[in-house]
């Protein structure tokens, strides 16, 4: 049974959520202040997290920050109000793996939650380390270096950039990438594929506009390349 951990301060909210997963055969534990939520993070083995953004103490953002520094692995969904995309972006960049925005129905919250809760289609293909260029990855531990230079890369930065170099020299679509990496096919669009394509390349190519080892496939996708690309005349990749 996958054990929940619901985040929110509104007793009514909370309680429809627990009744909707409850229905789901899921274990459902509750708490309506980081404070609280940030204690049974650390004693429970939670799977998944149900953040709301807006605490009495502290925000959502500040608990998932905690929650990451500390290694905690639980999947983590945030309750948001907010529905702009650079608050998406921003709560994304500090490790959340997904949204949903209020008001929401069961539907949409159970099937946002089995995509998190479910492997991904060829998750078996990971890899633990890896070199190219000046860059460093240690995946496991979540550190990135650049030079001399860490670097730092969200959790779904390097959920994506493991599956580029686990499929290195063939193209992979956008919708592999939200198969594998999101877990379902219908995420809001693809344009959110390229927006984490682009984020990576301003973090780790030498020139983000003409990337050495994250390409873009014309019309199909992209492609990682471990060596450096032949030199020549190239048009900027955008």
């Amino acid at each position: 049974m996958k054990k929940i951990l619901v985040i929110e301060d509104d007793a009514s909210v909370a309680r429809g959520v627990r009744e909707i997963l409850s229905a789901e055969n899921m274990q459902v534990l509750t708490a309506q202040t980081a404070s609280g939520g940030l204690a049974i993070a650390r004693a429970e083995n939670i799977d998944l997290i149900i953040l709301d953004l807006k605490l009495p103490d502290r925000s959502g953002e500040d608990v998932c920050r905690d929650l990451r520094k500390e290694g905690n692995p639980a999947k983590i969904l945030m309750l948001t109000s907010k529905k702009k995309e650079i608050d998406q972006v921003v709560g994304l960049e500090i490790g959340a793996n997904d949204y949903v925005t209020k008001p929401f129905s069961s539907s949409v919250l159970v099937a946002r939650i089995k995509a998190l809760l479910r492997p991904p289609a060829g998750s078996a293909k990971k890899v633990e380390e890896y070199s190219f260029g000046d860059v460093y990855v240690d995946f496991r531990k979540q550190e990135v270096l650049k030079g001399r230079k860490q670097v730092k890369l969200s959790t779904r930065e390097l959920e994506v950039l493991n599956d580029l170099i686990a499929h290195e020299g063939e193209v992979v679509t956008r919708e592999d990438l939200l198969n594998r990496v999101w877990g379902y096919e219908r995420y809001p669009t693809t344009r959110t594929v390229d927006n984490y394509i682009l984020s990576l390349r301003r973090k780790l190519e030498r020139d983000p506009t003409h990337p050495d080892h994250i390409m873009t496939v014309h019309t199909s996708g992209y492609k990682f390349l471990k060596q450096k690309a032949l030199t020549g005349t190239r048009v900027p990749d955008k």
